[in-house]
């Protein structure tokens, strides 16, 4: 979703939000996944174990626009577009395992990640387009 809301936004186009937009996902910054990665290298108990690496906490799809919308500037409303068949209503990660195995914490709270993210998707598409 982030980077469809971000080509949108950057274009000046509204982008589309399928259904009510109050369906949830459990966002991370890529540098989180990194650092799960890291103290996973260096875990003594984990052999074969599936964790998850999340910031164990939801937001929904509206909340995530009016983010992105207000780091780029844009006052454009998003349209609102049908209800995608199959599609999850809220996602949300358990990290007690990766908290409990790695001693996983969050380094990168959602609104910096979605920052940083903005900030590298602007200088990337900057790069392509010279």
């Amino acid at each position: 979703m982030i980077p469809l809301f971000l080509d949108a936004l950057l274009k000046g186009e509204p982008p589309t939000i399928h259904g009510d937009g109050e369906q949830s996902r459990d966002f991370t910054y890529v540098e989180n996944v990194v650092h799960a990665n890291l103290l996973a290298l260096r875990a003594p108990k984990l052999s074969g174990e599936v964790v998850n690496v999340a910031l164990g906490d939801r937001v929904t799809l509206n909340e995530l626009y009016a983010r992105l919308a207000k780091l780029v500037g844009s006052s454009l409303d998003p349209v609102h577009g049908p209800v995608r068949t199959g599609d999850v209503r809220h996602s949300q990660a358990d990290i007690s395992w990766a908290r409990e195995l790695l001693g996983y914490e969050a380094q990168i709270p959602f609104d910096e990640g979605l920052r940083r993210t903005v900030e590298w998707y602007r200088a990337s598409q900057e790069t392509q387009g010279s």
